[in-house]
């Protein structure tokens, strides 16, 4: 496989103020309205040269229409419906996802994420607006991969170079479906395979990608990793779960504080997520904008 040159990535010149908000991840950017981002070829190329550098970006007072948040997202590519969710049917590709008294307190799905690796092509990345915020809490974490594999022992990059691995809705969002409805969904998103390090595509960045849609490895199981059949399922799980938990380090994470008609814009394809649902019975309204990716390698 062709290697990828690293690219210059720095936002110095960019025509707006650009905030690091970790030494990790995230910049909040300010001195701009992204409806007017959307509409200028300049502004837009600057904005996406800061998402590259920084993973994701956060904005505030954006008091923008629907149809330009969809716009915006528009201009780094076509935009893709929730699976289960679906899009605002004025708006295609605009996702609500309210959270309010009807929702229920069990909060199922929350954990690190890497959205929708149950696909062949993941999203590129999203663009998620605050509608209403609860008093407390609410909060959204971003965590960089790409510092999560720089950071693996040299002896666990070696073992995982080389390793593919399963993604599965049925095992996420439908495993509490009744059975033929979670079978209905799996015959709809067929389980993924991708590489445990993928490459990311923009800047040959090695990306650790592994996250709460990963089920298994489909290739640990070798005369390399495995004396016995009966090493395989602890040796392969163990080895998944400490990949997984690489997520949850402080040191690779920000975390955004909402507030109504705040914006961020991430890329999907080198960070994981988490929003935080402690909030209830609160309300928590956001509107998002997924991106169509490519298939990773």
């Amino acid at each position: 496989m062709t290697s990828i040159a690293p690219v210059d990535i720095s936002t110095s010149s960019a025509p707006f103020d650009i905030r690091p908000l970790t030494c990790a991840i995230g910049a909040e950017l300010s001195d701009l309205d992204l409806g007017e981002v959307a509409r200028d070829d300049t502004l837009f190329a600057a904005l996406r040269d800061a998402l590259l550098e920084h993973k994701v970006l956060f904005f505030r007072d954006q008091n923008i229409s629907r149809a330009e948040h969809v716009a915006l997202a528009q201009r780094f590519g076509p935009l893709e419906d929730h699976p289960v969710l679906g899009s605002d049917p004025e708006h295609p590709g605009l996702v609500r996802i309210y959270k309010d008294l009807d929702s229920g307190p069990e909060h199922y799905e929350n954990s690190f994420h890497c959205d929708a690796t149950f696909r062949e092509a993941p999203p590129m990345g999203c663009v998620l607006r605050c509608v209403q915020t609860p008093a407390v809490g609410g909060d959204t974490i971003w965590v960089n991969m790409a510092e999560a594999y720089r950071r693996l022992p040299e002896e666990v990059r070696s073992r995982i170079e080389g390793l593919r691995a399963r993604h599965s809705i049925e095992a996420s969002f439908g495993a509490m479906r009744p059975t033929e409805e979670r079978l209905r969904l799996h015959e709809q998103f067929p389980d993924a395979e991708h590489p445990v390090v993928r490459t990311h595509p923009e800047t040959g960045e090695k990306v650790l990608f592994v996250n709460a849609f990963t089920t298994h490895f489909v290739n640990y199981h070798t005369p390399q990793n495995v004396r016995f059949g009966i090493d395989y399922a602890p040796g392969a799980s163990e080895l998944l779960n400490y990949l997984i938990r690489q997520a949850s380090v402080p040191e690779y994470q920000v975390r955004w504080r909402w507030t109504e008609n705040s914006f961020a814009i991430w890329d999907n394809r080198c960070t994981q997520h988490y929003a935080v649902q402690d909030y209830f019975p609160d309300v928590r309204k956001m509107e998002r904008a997924g991106i169509i990716g490519d298939k990773p390698f």
